[in-house]
């Protein structure tokens, strides 16, 4: 039996997003065949694919030993979010594939928690979400028409997608799109 995943304060559910696996593969930093292996991007100077178990990204082993990151937060942080969130979020945090370079948001001085890819049919349930989403395409300068027809063209499996965060400390849900 598998034992339990670590607990990711920015990523809580890495399995549902798709980017930790079960997988009998031997972690790289470790070692060790734990059950899973994570799937999603690395930032590093060799090719590290499908090579670290969840917990030596939790506890940074896997960045010390390779100088990785998992996840693009160097552009984009509002002013006041400290450099131990980004350090968390980019090196003890398990990133995501996106179309293009994936990014994380931010909200009320902290990077919030990523929840997964969403299309139209998921953001019903997230009106403060979908809200960001259309403000995003308002700094695009589209008129009204062009917003609606693009959010309603969502697809959580294909182009273009939405990725949903939910902020730690407020709870509000915000989205960003991506496409190919």
């Amino acid at each position: 039996m598998a034992e339990p995943l670590p607990p990711f304060h920015y990523h809580p559910d890495p399995v549902a997003t798709g980017s930790v696996e079960l997988s009998e593969r031997e972690c790289r930093a470790c070692a060790r065949a734990r059950n899973f292996i994570y799937v999603g991007p690395v930032y590093a100077e060799d090719a590290l694919t499908e090579t670290f178990c969840p917990w030596c990204i939790a506890d940074g082993r896997a960045a010390e030993l390779f100088d990785a990151e998992f996840g693009d937060v160097g552009w984009g942080v509002p002013p006041g979010v400290p450099a131990t969130v980004t350090d968390e979020i980019a090196r003890r945090t398990p990133g995501f594939h996106s179309w293009q370079q994936g990014q994380w948001l931010y909200h009320c001085g902290d990077g919030c928690a990523f929840l997964g890819a969403v299309g139209r049919a998921e953001l019903e349930d997230y009106p403060d979400a979908r809200e960001s989403l259309r403000r995003e395409c308002e700094g695009y300068g589209w008129g009204q028409r062009e917003i609606n027809a693009y959010v309603d063209s969502l697809s959580k499996e294909g182009s273009p997608t939405a990725y949903l965060f939910r902020c730690l400390v407020c709870g509000t849900h915000l989205a960003y799109s991506d496409s190919d």
